[in-house]
Parts: structure tokens; C-alpha cells; sequence
């Protein structure tokens, strides 16, 4: 004997049609609830921080090492530089002048030389010693003006305190010698420009 179902055939149909439905309801996929920390939120460029910000404060700082190094290298080459250039011309000045003291004392020999070579040809002495005298007298010359020294030219020129000396003064014979100098007791010299001995003159007043 068949024993017949409790359902109908009409029942089983609305309960499968119920079963497809809630299968195609969970199979719509829902949203995630991933929270508020979740969300990403938008960074403002200018305010991000950025990796290469400390690179940045390292360089600084080096440049600003590196240009007090080279101010104070370009303070020291130019103190140096100053020192040397003051010392140099030190030393020229007084390899310049350090013969002065020994030219100086020649000087008198070489007035005596003059006055001999004067009065050898006054006093009609021999050739022969004329010669001598004059030949020393010129070699001398030649040598002090190897070494720098120069006369001073004193003869016909305006009296000039920085390089004559006014033996005494005498009436001018006319306007045009006043104030000159009208006769040389005694040359004066320079050394390398610098009066080592001042002409002893005789100026018209």
C-alpha cells in the first residue's frame, strides 16, 4: 500500500520558490562596515612631512659651516698677503739704505779727490798725476752710482729746503737770481732718492 504526502504538490512548490528567493537575497553582496579609522582621508601635500626634511636641515647647516670657513680663510690669505708685502718692501728699504752709513763716510774722500783734480790743473802739475787723480776720482764715481748715489743738482736752481742747506744768504744782483742758489760750498748726495747728505749752498736774497 502507497502512503500518500503530507504536502501538496502546490505546497512544495511555494516553499522552493521561497528557498530561491532568500538564496538570491543572501547572494547580493552587502557593504562592509570597515569604520571610520577605515575610511582613508585625504593629505594636503604641503603638509606632509617628508623624508628628505632632514637632509635638507643637514645641508643647510654645512653651507653655512663652509662659507664662516671661507670667510675666514679669505681673512687670513688677505692678513698674509698684507704681511708679506709689508715685509718685502721692509726689506728692500734697507738693503736699499744699509750701505748708507759707509757711503756717507766715503763722501769726504771723494771731495779731496775733486779739490786734487782741481788743483792739478791749476798748479800745472805733471800729466801723468793729473791723469791719476781724475782716472781715480771718475772710477769712484762710477762705482757710487752703481751703489745709488746721485749729486744734487745745487748751481743756478731755487734754494729747497729738502735738499740744500743755506750757508748764508747774500744780496741778489738782480731780480732774476733772487731766492736761487748762487754758489755750492759743499755737493750734496742722495741714496736710492733719499738725501744722505744736504748741499751746503750759498742763496741770493
Amino acid at each position: 500500500m502507497i502512503k500518500k504526502s503530507k504536502h501538496s504538490p502546490q505546497a512544495t512548490h511555494q516553499n522552493q520558490k521561497m528557498k530561491d528567493m532568500a538564496k538570491e537575497e543572501s547572494a547580493v553582496e552587502q557593504p562592509e562596515d570597515l569604520g571610520a579609522d577605515a575610511i582613508e582621508q585625504p593629505v594636503d601635500p604641503e603638509q606632509a612631512p617628508s623624508p628628505h626634511d632632514g637632509c635638507y636641515e643637514n645641508i643647510a647647516l654645512l653651507e653655512a659651516r663652509l662659507e664662516e670657513a671661507n670667510n675666514k680663510f679669505l681673512r687670513l690669505f688677505s692678513e698674509f698677503d698684507n704681511f708679506r708685502k709689508r715685509t718685502s718692501k721692509e726689506r728692500i728699504e734697507l738693503t736699499k739704505t744699509a750701505t748708507s752709513d759707509i757711503i756717507t763716510a766715503m763722501l769726504p774722500v771723494l771731495d779731496d779727490l775733486e779739490r786734487a783734480a782741481q788743483l792739478s790743473v791749476v798748479d800745472n802739475g805733471s800729466e801723468a798725476t793729473k791723469e791719476g787723480i781724475v782716472l781715480i776720482l771718475n772710477k769712484l764715481k762710477s762705482i757710487l752710482r752703481q751703489k745709488g748715489v746721485e749729486e744734487i743738482t745745487a748751481l743756478g736752481e731755487p734754494f729747497d729746503t729738502d735738499f740744500h742747506e743755506a750757508v748764508t744768504h747774500v744780496p741778489a744782483e738782480d731780480e732774476g737770481s733772487k731766492g736761487k742758489v748762487i754758489d755750492e760750498l759743499q755737493k750734496g748726495y742722495l741714496l736710492n732718492g733719499k738725501v744722505i747728505r744736504f748741499s751746503r749752498v750759498v742763496v741770493a736774497g
